[in-house]
């Protein structure tokens, strides 16, 4: 379970790291996390998340949508619009599994 969208960046960057040097588990590692997630990421090691509402077009909503699935996403959205959620860092979240 992550919670945020840049704990799936770092936890998703730590479990590449490891895949390229052929290890099986995770251990501690330093540096940036600079992985830009998209759709067709292959998830290696979040099965959950709970994040913000995030604007349109944004790299945020690209993450999510590359977890979720981007028409599931679109749903979610229509909804929260509908129900005048709150979006944006200090708006609603919603947990993702």
């Amino acid at each position: 379970m992550a919670v945020g969208t840049t704990s799936v960046r770092v936890l998703e960057h730590v479990a590449l790291q490891a895949e390229a040097q052929g290890r099986s588990e995770l251990g501690p590692t330093a540096g940036w996390a600079d992985l830009f997630i998209l759709p067709g990421h292959r998830f290696r090691l979040v099965q959950a998340m709970v994040t913000n509402f995030h604007l349109p077009r944004s790299t945020l909503l690209m993450l999510v949508s590359a977890f979720a699935g981007r028409e599931r996403v679109l749903a979610a959205y229509q909804e929260a619009v509908r129900l005048r959620y709150r979006f944006y860092s200090f708006g609603d979240a919603m947990l993702i599994l």
